[in-house]
Parts: structure tokens; C-alpha cells; sequence
């Protein structure tokens, strides 16, 4: 794990973007899924994930993160995933952000693969991340 302890603590946010990409039939299934709301739970998930990013990720520093939330939308051919995260600390938030959009993305499958399995989880990245040494970084 690289030594972060001579870095200032500052204020740092990540925001991360992920697509599910499902067939407009399913997508209308959804309200009737037995499992319950997929986006509620992909939501509670993402958060939940992103709290637990260095249980998941080796050499990834513990955060205590002071915000972290998830944001769902369908679309005609999917659900399009939006996580963000925020700590005062040593090191960055990316990789809690990145882990919550895709634990999120995994719970939509999870929940909805029962009625398609040629779903596809895309475009995962990085959308921004603010503060540190770095800098800021806003995707184009």
C-alpha cells in the first residue's frame, strides 16, 4: 500500500458513470420484477459497495468517506448509473466511486437476469475527481 502519510488531508469527490444495457421488453418487466425494484436496490448497493471499496480492492486505502450516493435513470435501452463519493482525507475517492457504479451496475443484472441474459454492463469510467495533488479531472 503506498504511504500517503505526508499528504495534506483534503476535501476530495469522485463521480463514476456505468450503462446496463436491456432490451426494451425487459425494461418494461421491471415494475413487476419478483425480486423487488432493481433501482432501489442497485442504489442501496452501489452506496453500501463504495463503503466497503478496500474490503474489495487489495492495497486500496480505508476511507472514511462523508458522502456517498447513487443515481439510476432508465432509458429506452437500459439503466444509466451515476455513483459519487466524497472524504477530507489523504487519498482520492476514485476507486470508491468506480466500485459502487459497478456493484450497482451488477445488482440491475442480478436482479434481471432472469428475464434476459444477453444483458451488458458498459462504459465504466471515471467522470471527475476533485482535489489532491493531481489535481482536478473533468472527462471531455
Amino acid at each position: 500500500m503506498v504511504d500517503v502519510s505526508e499528504k495534506t488531508e483534503t476535501k476530495r469527490t469522485a463521480r463514476a458513470h456505468a450503462f446496463v444495457r436491456i432490451k426494451e421488453e425487459v425494461l418494461a418487466k421491471l415494475p413487476q420484477n419478483p425480486k423487488g425494484n432493481p433501482l432501489e436496490i442497485a442504489h442501496i448497493a452501489g452506496i453500501a459497495a463504495a463503503k466497503k471499496t478496500s474490503d474489495l480492492i487489495p492495497l486500496c486505502h480505508p476511507l472514511m468517506l462523508t458522502h456517498a450516493d447513487v443515481e439510476t435513470s432508465l432509458e429506452k435501452d437500459g439503466v444509466r448509473i451515476y455513483a459519487s463519493a466524497t472524504t477530507t482525507a489523504q487519498t482520492g475517492v476514485e476507486m470508491e466511486a468506480l466500485t459502487a457504479v459497478c456493484v450497482a451496475a451488477l445488482t440491475v443484472y442480478d436482479m434481471t437476469k432472469a428475464l434476459d441474459k444477453s444483458i451488458e454492463i458498459q462504459d465504466v469510467y471515471l467522470v471527475e475527481k476533485t482535489g489532491g495533488t493531481s489535481g482536478d479531472f473533468r472527462r471531455s
